[in-house]
């Protein structure tokens, strides 16, 4: 029996990160990768990432990302969102009615990020009256967002938002901080290399105050992190050359 699914828009087995933390869960993840910020012309679906100096370190061109016709793919599906929503969004009720099955016939929870490299705010997206959360209460979603905002209103109980954090502009890290800890939000924060992150996991951040540092590249399930947490990844891929503050060291 296979471990990868693949769909129109999701794809799940795939992901090395997501393939280890579902072989040691009962979980099996399915990711969406698009375009990110405007890469696929038109508005753009990553709305802080100029905010964030994220664009240079994205994880798009990592992994599968660095061939041609991942790339077309991704554009393609993005396209589609920007312009036939309907059609996306029929296609993304087909893929996850099939991924729910899928995860059944192999005794596992789906769980599902739809913003693997994108940042839509999906809660506030409806297809026939209901959000996508509304019309899979079964699966549990979560994702990164740089959008703080969004972690100010109700949210799904089965959907889960981690805040990224960036220094790229000290504005917009402050109104992470401050959206984390007004909202109970989670913070995730790249650091330079896996010394960064260790040092950071064992010693604490100041940046982040007394907040508990756990290790996010144990697992992508993020729903299962400690409340109140700072989510410790090292950079990967073109992120590990990123000057922009993005991307942290520890002093």
């Amino acid at each position: 029996m296979t471990n990868i699914f693949k769909g129109q828009l999701i794809a799940a087995g795939r992901n090395a990160k997501t393939a280890k933390s579902d072989a040691a869960s009962n979980y099996a993840t399915a990711i969406m990768y698009m375009a990110p910020a405007d890469l696929a012309g038109g508005k753009t679906v990553c709305a802080f990432a100029d905010k964030a100096g994220c664009k240079e370190g994205c994880l798009n061109l990592s992994g599968q990302g660095v061939f041609t016709n991942v790339q077309q793919a991704r554009i393609r599906k993005t396209r589609l969102y920007l312009n036939n929503r309907e059609a996306f969004l029929s296609a993304l009720w087909t893929d996850l009615e099939k991924f729910v099955a899928w995860c059944d016939k192999r005794g596992k929870k789906p769980a599902v990020r739809l913003n693997g490299t994108s940042d839509i705010p999906y809660e506030r997206i409806e297809r026939d009256g209901n959000t996508v959360f509304a019309a899979f209460p079964q699966i549990r979603f979560y994702d990164y967002t740089k959008v703080y905002s969004r972690v100010s209103h109700a949210l799904p109980l089965n959907y889960s938002l981690v805040l990224s954090y960036s220094e790229a502009h000290p504005e917009f890290a402050q109104k992470v901080l401050c959206a984390a800890d007004n909202h109970g939000a989670n913070i995730a924060a790249v650091y330079r290399d896996k010394a960064a992150q260790a040092r950071a996991i064992e010693c604490g951040d100041a940046r982040f105050g007394n907040r508990r540092i756990v290790d996010g590249d144990q697992t992508d399930l993020r729903f299962l992190d400690p409340a109140g947490a700072v989510v410790a990844l090292y950079a990967k891929g073109k992120a590990r050359a990123d000057r922009s503050g993005f991307v942290l060291d520890i002093a």
